[in-house]
Order: C-alpha cells, then sequence, then structure tokens
C-alpha cells in the first residue's frame, strides 16, 4: 500500500470518528443539557470539518 494511500484512508477515519463523537455528544447534551457535552460536540463537528476540508485539499493536490 502506498504512503498517499494509507494517508487518505487514516484521515477519512478520523473524519468518521469525528463525527460520531459529535453526534454522541450532542444527543447526549439533548438529554441531560450539559453544557460540556455541547461544548465538546461542537469541538467534535469543527475537528470533522477541519479534516474534511485537510482531506479534500489533499486529494486534489495528489491529482495535480
Amino acid at each position: 500500500m502506498k504512503l498517499m494511500t494509507a494517508h487518505k484512508i487514516l484521515i477519512a477515519t478520523a473524519v468518521l470518528f469525528f463525527a460520531g463523537y459529535a453526534v454522541w455528544e450532542l444527543r447526549r447534551y439533548s438529554q441531560t443539557a450539559d453544557v460540556g457535552a455541547l461544548l465538546r460536540g461542537a469541538a467534535a463537528m469543527l475537528g470533522a470539518a477541519g479534516l474534511g476540508i485537510y482531506l479534500r485539499f489533499f486529494v486534489r493536490s495528489l491529482r495535480q
């Protein structure tokens, strides 16, 4: 396996885990109204978005 392929798989997996964790924390916030859960969920959403954007630019840079 090429290093670039492994990197894409790793980043895509991280995006999925960040998004899953965000959903989990936001559901917890809706059940308990814990502000900490809301902040962790928001941070995880930002992390997923940031890594998703990075993955998109990384894949585009490989095509050039």
